[in-house]
This record gives C-alpha cells, sequence and structure tokens, in this order.
C-alpha cells in the first residue's frame, strides 16, 4: 500500500478491485450525498456511471439534499434531473420520506452509499430503512456500500428507544450511540423487523471497530451541514439532546454541537454544579453568536467542549448531566422546545430524541443520570449481543 494511501478502503473504494456480480447487468439506482466519495475524491455517482455504464437509471438523496444543502429539520429538498446523466434526482427528504413505486420503477437494485453517524437520532438509517421496505415490496435488490462508524464500532450507550417514542428521528429499539457501521446496521434492520428485503453488504477493508474517523486516514466530507468535523460527529451523540430544548446547540455558529448556551446562562453557576462529574472533556466557556437558528444574532453564553480522553468520554451521559444542571440553574429561564420536530407535530421534541418520556420526566425531578446510566445497562447489554451477530469487522 503507498505510504499516503489510507489505512481503510470504503466499500465504494473496493468496487475497483472487485466488480460486484449482483451489480452487473441491472439497472442501478443510487442513495448518495456529498460524503459519498472515494478516497481519491471521486463521487460514487461518478464510479458507478464508469464502472457500470449505462445502468444508472436514477438518483436519490437523504436529509439535507443530494448537496447536503439544507440546514435544518423540516427543511425539504426537491427533485431535479441530473444533468451530467440526465436522469431523475429523487430526494427522499421532500413531500414523502418513503420512496414510492414510481421512484423505484426505472431501477433493479438500489445502490446506497451514505455515510452514518453512528447515532440513533441521525435519521440517514431512516431513510434507509424505508428504502429496504419499499424494495422487498417491489421485489427489487438493495446493495450497501459500507463505510465507518466515525465513533468507533466499541462504545455502545444509552437507554433503548421505547415504541412510544418511535419517529423518524427513531424507528426502532436501538440505542443512542449504537456502535455499528451502516451496513451492518442496515443488515440488523433487515433481519430484526422481518423486511426481508434481498440485502447485498459491500464491507471495507482495514476498518476495526477501536477506530475513530481520525484513524481511518480518510478525508471527512460534511454529511450534513452541521457536522462539519469529526470532533462534531464526536459530541453528536449527546450535544444532539440539545435540539429538544430552548439552548442554542451551536447551528449557525463555526462549531455546531461542539458549543452550545444562551443569552439566559450564568456559565460560572453552571460549570460549578458538573466541573468533577465530567470525565474526559474539559468545558471551557465562551460567548458566541448564531448567525441562524436559535437566539439568532443574541450572544449566547455557553461553553465549548474539549475532548481530552475519547476513551472515557460518554457523549451522551455527559450531555444529560449537563442538560439536567442547566434545568437545576436555570428553572425560570429553560424551557425545552415545543411540536413541531421532524414532521411530530404533538409529541414532546425531548421525548423524541431521547426515546423516553420516563428519561425526562427523571430528568425534571432531578434523579442522578448516573442512577439512570444504570436502570438501562440489562437492556442495552442485550442489545449489544444482538447487534454483535452483524458484525463484519473485529
Amino acid at each position: 500500500m503507498d505510504q499516503n494511501s489510507p489505512r481503510v478502503k470504503t466499500g465504494l473504494d473496493t468496487l475497483y478491485d472487485n466488480l460486484p456480480g449482483c451489480l452487473k447487468g441491472r439497472r442501478l439506482g443510487l442513495l448518495a450525498n456529498p460524503a459519498s466519495i472515494t478516497s481519491q475524491f471521486q463521487h460514487a455517482k461518478d464510479v458507478i456511471a464508469q464502472l457500470f455504464p449505462g445502468q444508472i437509471c436514477a438518483l436519490f438523496s437523504p436529509q439535507h439534499g443530494f448537496f447536503a444543502e439544507k440546514q435544518d429539520n423540516m427543511i425539504e429538498s426537491g427533485h431535479f434531473r441530473d444533468p451530467e446523466l440526465n436522469i431523475p434526482v429523487f430526494s427522499l427528504y421532500s413531500e414523502t420520506r418513503i420512496p414510492t413505486a414510481a421512484m423505484f420503477a426505472a431501477i433493479d437494485t438500489l445502490v446506497i452509499d451514505i455515510q452514518d453517524v453512528g447515532t440513533r437520532v441521525y435519521t440517514f438509517i431512516y431513510t434507509i430503512s424505508y428504502c429496504l421496505e419499499t424494495a422487498a415490496k417491489l421485489g427489487k435488490s438493495v446493495v450497501i456500500l459500507d463505510r465507518p462508524n466515525p465513533v468507533g464500532g466499541i462504545q455502545v450507550e444509552g437507554n433503548i428507544l421505547e415504541d412510544d417514542c418511535a419517529s423518524f428521528v427513531g424507528r426502532y429499539p436501538i440505542p443512542m450511540r449504537h456502535g455499528m457501521t451502516v451496513g451492518e446496521m442496515t443488515a440488523y434492520i433487515n433481519t430484526t423487523q422481518k423486511i426481508g428485503c434481498d440485502l447485498t453488504v459491500i464491507p471495507m477493508q482495514g476498518w476495526t471497530r477501536d477506530m475513530y474517523w481520525q484513524d481511518t486516514g480518510l478525508v471527512w466530507v460534511p454529511p450534513s451541514p452541521n457536522l462539519p468535523t469529526p470532533l462534531s460527529a464526536m459530541v453528536y451523540p449527546g450535544q444532539v439532546i440539545f435540539e429538544g430544548t430552548n439552548l442554542s446547540e451551536g447551528r449557525g455558529t463555526t462549531l455546531p454541537f461542539e458549543q452550545f448556551g444562551a443569552p439566559f446562562v450564568n456559565i460560572n453557576t453552571f460549570k460549578q454544579g458538573v466541573q468533577d462529574r465530567l470525565k474526559g472533556i474539559v468545558l471551557r466557556p465562551l460567548c458566541f453568536q448564531p448567525t441562524s437558528g436559535k437566539w439568532q444574532n443574541q450572544i449566547c453564553n455557553g461553553v465549548q467542549i474539549h475532548i481530552i480522553d475519547r476513551d472515557e468520554y460518554k457523549p451522551y451521559l455527559c450531555s444529560l448531566i449537563l442538560l439536567q444542571e442547566i434545568m437545576r440553574t436555570h428553572p425560570n429561564g429553560f424551557q425545552f422546545k415545543a411540536p413541531p420536530y421532524e414532521y411530530e407535530f404533538d409529541r414532546l421534541p425531548m421525548d423524541l430524541i431521547l426515546g423516553s418520556r420516563n428519561l425526562r420526566k427523571n430528568l425534571e425531578v432531578m434523579n442522578d443520570p448516573l442512577e439512570l446510566e444504570k436502570a438501562w445497562q440489562v437492556p442495552l447489554q442485550q442489545f449489544k449481543q444482538a447487534s454483535e451477530t452483524f458484525y463484519l469487522y473485529i
């Protein structure tokens, strides 16, 4: 291997070495976005058009659009025609999040090359799940080109989603940080949810479960606008919960999810209560002014999370501790965000994000997150044991 070559070959990169028989002679669709590139910066659309000339018949995009240009939830992207290939591009975050029979009419096999971020609330795996269901109904096949879990495949964290909190930010009983690659998770969903799609996963080469993105040698391309760096992806499994509050989660700044706050936050009061309870991170006080989103053009008092030990850092637990301390120290300023959120117009966004009404209620009555974490260990270990059956890497 060339000294400058990445340690990891994605599923897309492996196509150059071995053309899968399951794609030969088939009319192909491709679900992709800007992060769907090879280590040499070639987009999956161009790779498949080159390797399977004349076979690609339709393109599909997840939330944020084919070019990942849409910023926030419930901002839809439209359908259009790809000018280079002269084929339709169907948005699966538009008037529908479920592909229709008409969208799949021109294809035999859907190829999926999507960069997931290992977090239950990230919607890409649910877009994939709807594709599996539609493909199974119509007798089409699906091929996943696997990609790394950017936050590793060892640490699994959080409560299991409860049925009454299922939504487009959590369709299935999985924990917040699931520790699976997109290919592994797709196979897990296809089997455990009894979808029964004709599914093939093209694995990576060189990826091991202890790898974070920074260990792969691959270039990070933001899979969505507010995950600009591998560091933002590392804090996301915890900091995403602030989407369910009136605090800015850092959208509209250069450090989304790495920093959070609000004009009403007293940083010193807040920091005193959490300083010794957070492992693997340091909180650095700061002020920031979002250019969009919550508290737009207003100065927010808050902190930036600096990760100093990624093995000790539990993003979800840390963020629950941070959230509860804000609630405790700022009862007159803090509020949960009201609906709508991800096309849910009645249920509280925080319940959907946490995947549990009971967890939110326990936080409100100031039950210790460390004790709450103990309570979900048994179902978490049951998930881990079940998910390990689908592991493709050691």
